[in-house]
């Protein structure tokens, strides 16, 4: 696929963490499939990035994401569309980040919101490293190497391109010289989901083990959708509830069409139904959204190898163009990789 002159830039990735789960797909990937035929899109597979909290064991990272890429795949992401890639085939990332670790105040880190949130929520694994506390630098590096015009965030991630946009700003008041900018400065285009709730009513996560996964079978996510928290004031099948503040509510707004969002409201409140129906329904709708997107991956699962050929390809596009970035960058910082010895000034 050959990149478009014409068509903003859009950069996103995600972690390899495996297998993605419901809130991947809202809070995303459902985005990204639709932006394919609008933008000049870039989707990375973030490798290095699942580092920062699964460093003390390594051997899954490869496995992991071509687990997402599958998902990517099965989810309607076009490499004929698209341009997929592996993070830690591409070097350039890496240098950038350095690069950019010199400029970017320790301060600007610490008040990252999703720093302190991940810190409070994930007690079993030790974050205290400068890679964890160091990420968003690589999240800018990854996003300016390519000069993405936008970047599709959740309302949680919008603090993180704003730092990339001060980290550009700061590169370009150190280095620009004669050129108005070497960075483009990005917007964060923000996707148009609600945060999905997980079955215990926190943000759907794999760390918080709430998730339900794509890859879920029907009687699996059935099951799982029958744990889930409700209206806490709802303790008696007899008791009217609030679907506006039930977890299980949330997935009917998202999931669900106009009739059976009708029938919940009217349900939930008059106690008119009971919680075990109304978690069967959003199951319904659930179901229709995956059956498909199963039977993509399945052609893969197939044949794994196939998936992998896909990476490699988009990562050698992805090369070239962070390459040309980066010798742009070191010209302006004056560490170019050639070497013209000064010219003599004697007459």
């Amino acid at each position: 696929m050959a990149t478009s002159p014409t068509k903003k830039r859009v950069l996103s990735g995600m972690r390899s963490t495996g297998k993605l789960h419901l809130g991947n797909y809202v809070g995303a990937l459902e985005n990204w499939v639709r932006m394919q035929d609008q933008y000049d899109c870039f989707f990375f597979i973030a490798d290095w990035h699942a580092l920062t909290t699964d460093y003390a064991d390594t051997s899954l990272v490869k496995e992991n994401s071509v687990e997402v890429l599958l998902d990517w795949l099965a989810a309607g992401l076009d490499p004929a569309k698209c341009i997929m890639f592996i993070q830690s085939h591409v070097p350039a990332h890496a240098e950038l980040h350095l690069l950019l670790s010199m400029i970017t105040p320790l301060g600007w880190l610490e008040r990252v919101p999703t720093y302190k949130e991940q810190k409070e929520n994930i007690k079993d694994k030790d974050l205290g490293t400068y890679g964890f506390l160091g990420y968003p630098v690589l999240q800018s590096a990854d996003i300016l190497i390519y000069k993405a015009d936008c970047v599709p965030v959740g309302e949680d991630q919008v603090a993180h391109v704003e730092l990339t946009r001060e980290i550009a700003r700061r590169f370009n008041g150190f280095y620009s010289g004669k050129r108005k900018y070497v960075f483009p400065e990005p917007q964060a285009l923000l996707t148009p989901a609600a945060r999905l709730p997980g079955t215990d009513g926190r943000k759907m996560s794999k760390s918080y083990g709430n998730a339900v996964m794509l890859t879920d079978p029907e009687p699996v996510l059935r099951q799982k959708l029958k744990t889930m928290v409700t209206d806490p004031a709802r303790v008696r099948r007899s008791d009217p509830g609030n679907p506006d503040v039930c977890p299980v509510g949330d997935l009917h707004k998202i999931f669900s069409d106009k009739e059976t969002l009708a029938k919940v409201d009217a349900g939930c409140r008059s106690a008119g139904i009971g919680c075990i129906e109304c978690k069967g329904w959003v199951a319904d709708a659930i179901v229709q959204v995956l059956n498909p997107m199963q039977e993509r991956r399945k052609k893969y699962e197939d044949n794994p190898r196939l998936a992998w050929d896909i990476l490699e390809a988009g990562s050698a596009r992805a090369r070239e163009v962070a390459g040309a970035t980066m010798d742009e960058v070191r010209d302006s910082m004056g560490i170019s990789l050639g070497y013209e010895p000064p010219r003599s000034s004697s007459k």
